[in-house]
């Protein structure tokens, strides 16, 4: 594993770009950006995520809610950042976000893909493919990291015995 990366934030990549699964990449990297005392930049990513969650699901104010909140955020960083292409992801999220507000019903979704830049985050995330096992079928609602954690404390169960 790359030290030059978080290993959370490859987890999200490989969950954005292999899986699809925009849950997961929530969850990850709502853990990352929690550790990094909200770290912006994640928390725009974070939102992308959510935004393509809500789009694939046609909750088309939720998604554009969120993207155009990651957009806000992370515009003012440089195109390449984090090892990634920051500025193609944003060029999609416009797109997304203009199909989003036309009239259209169903809006036609698409995913996007995160191109990596940079070769050490590129060896990274395929490594840690091999490690990661998709989740099938996807999840709908958390069940690790601190938030879930203390959700469940608050409703008195022990997640760890399941």
């Amino acid at each position: 594993m790359s030290i030059k990366y978080e290993p959370l934030y490859v987890d999200y990549l490989v969950y954005f770009n292999r899986d699809r699964d925009y849950f997961e990449c929530h969850e990850v990297l709502e853990e990352l950006w929690l550790a990094l005392d909200r770290e912006p930049v994640y928390k725009g990513l974070l939102q992308v995520a959510v935004g393509m969650y809500h789009f694939r699901n046609q909750n088309i104010r939720g998604a554009q809610l969120m993207l155009s909140s990651a957009v806000q955020i992370l515009e003012p960083y440089p195109d390449q950042i984090l090892g990634i292409e920051l500025g193609l992801l944003l060029t999609s999220c416009h797109d997304a976000l203009e199909k989003l507000h036309s009239d259209q019903s169903p809006v036609p979704y698409h995913d996007f893909t995160i191109v990596i830049t940079d070769e050490e985050l590129e060896e990274a995330v395929f490594q840690r493919s091999k490690e990661i096992k998709p989740n099938i079928p996807q999840r709908r609602s958390p069940t690790r990291g601190k938030v879930y954690e203390e959700r469940m404390k608050a409703l008195g169960q022990n997640s760890s015995s399941s």
